[in-house]
């Protein structure tokens, strides 16, 4: 959840001293008991609850991924979160829709499944929800599936776009990005000072586009 300031010394403070049990519990604590961890303590503590704070705020795919799905990692999460659009949506999904999602599949289809199917689950959702935490997507709902199984391998440095803002593009159409070029891949988006990737898309006859190709793609 990126709450900045709760590393492993803090979490383990805080299990030691009985004022946290589980994941929950981190949206309950006080001021006090943050401050009463360190010698004068009161401005680490109002940092950190002011943190805690913001991460209610936090997109649903980031939720996804700090629960810990088995098998279920940052990308996954933003599929997840893309498609169901409510935690409570991903929750009721059934192992037929999960598995036919792309970069998804059987098993990981069967580690969601068997995560929501426990009562513990369903008891921290429910708190986490009266902590007011976050349960929707925010990312615009795309209709436009135009890159729908596509895949694209991005290599070199872009002008108007990190590399994250690329992927997220990429996906919100529909398509997936991979660190490797093979005779699968679809599209190596190419920007400047591009390596070996660039040369294997050669060999291999991938489609090679360029920034400006890719914002044609994309209008």
């Amino acid at each position: 959840m990126n709450i900045e300031g709760l590393g492993e010394n803090i979490i383990k403070q805080l299990l030691d001293n009985k004022l946290i049990e589980n994941i929950a519990d981190i949206y309950t604590i006080s001021f006090e008991e943050i401050a009463s961890l360190k010698k004068n303590g009161k401005k680490f503590a109002q940092n950190l609850i002011d943190s805690i704070e913001n991460s209610k705020q936090n997109d649903l795919y980031q939720l996804i991924t700090a629960l810990g799905i088995r098998h279920v990692g940052n990308k996954a999460s933003k599929v997840l979160a893309r498609k169901y659009r409510t935690i409570d949506n991903l929750a009721k999904a059934s192992f037929e829709d999960l598995s036919a999602i792309n970069d998804i599949g059987p098993i990981v289809a069967n580690s969601i499944k068997e995560f929501f199917e426990q009562e513990q689950t369903l008891d921290l959702i429910k708190k986490l929800k009266e902590a007011g935490v976050n349960m929707n997507s925010k990312e615009e709902e795309i209709q436009d599936n135009r890159f729908e199984g596509k895949t694209f391998v991005l290599t070199g440095s872009l002008e108007n776009y990190t590399r994250g803002e690329a992927s997220n593009i990429i996906e919100k159409f529909g398509g997936k990005t991979s660190g490797t070029v093979s005779k699968k891949t679809d599209y190596v988006l190419a920007g400047e000072d591009a390596g070996s990737k660039l040369t294997k898309a050669q060999n291999l006859g991938v489609t090679i586009i360029s920034e400006k190709e890719f914002e044609d793609l994309i209008k």
